[in-house]
């Protein structure tokens, strides 16, 4: 009862701050912060006690809300807005009394999920030198490397291109954060799933992207 109570008024400050997230669907779509494991298991955990919210230094966590279902109250990332920062001492999983966030012993051990970049809407596939993505990893040359190829019908320059490591991403959401890319949609995704991100990823790698930048 008294987990209860400290949960509706956790949410209910954190709504009149205009902290909340709108989400909707079955949770996993939704970015949980490190430690999370699969969403049945941080269902199974949780108690949308909002503790983890509260002491995020960075404000990266927030309260899900919607019409209904039992996503609504849990806490979520909105990567776009604010990234997680996988502070050092990890304070959201100090916090969590119920380990819902499992304990880390490092940064890199992090599986919040693994970025896809949407190969046809990068502009560095495209052909426009970028590495926006590449530079806000935290995990630079591991998680995010650059593969440079010749430019498709250009002899003299060349296409510097991000490439995901699904074994070492962390799922942070960094990157997309600082894509440059808004419009129609930003061109990283995290997918929480990692053998959805791979398929994913391999898919993206089959791709015909024409590199030849048309602004």
């Amino acid at each position: 009862m008294e987990t209860t109570t400290l949960g509706a008024i956790v949410a209910a400050g954190l709504a009149s701050a205009g902290v909340m997230a709108c989400f909707a669907g079955d949770g996993n779509e939704l970015l949980r912060p490190p430690g999370a494991a699969d969403e049945a298991d941080f269902r199974a955990r949780c108690v949308k006690c909002g503790r983890c919210v509260e002491v995020c230094p960075y404000q990266a966590i927030r309260v899900a809300e919607g019409p209904g279902g039992a996503e609504v109250g849990t806490p979520v990332i909105d990567a776009r807005a604010q990234a997680c920062r996988l502070c050092a001492d990890f304070p959201c999983i100090a916090a969590c009394p119920t380990e819902a966030l499992h304990p880390l012993a490092a940064r890199e051990e992090a599986r919040m999920g693994c970025a896809v970049i949407k190969r046809e809407l990068c502009i560095a596939v495209r052909g426009m030198r970028c590495e926006v993505c590449y530079r806000a990893c935290p995990f630079i040359d591991s998680a995010i490397s650059i593969d440079a190829s010749v430019r498709e019908g250009d002899a003299i320059h060349t296409v510097f291109e991000p490439v995901v490591d699904p074994e070492k991403c962390t799922g942070c959401g960094l990157c997309v954060q600082r894509c440059v890319v808004g419009d129609p949609e930003v061109a990283i995704e995290i997918v929480r799933d990692y053998d959805e991100a791979r398929r994913r990823i391999t898919d993206e790698q089959a791709k015909q992207v024409s590199n030849a930048w048309t602004g």
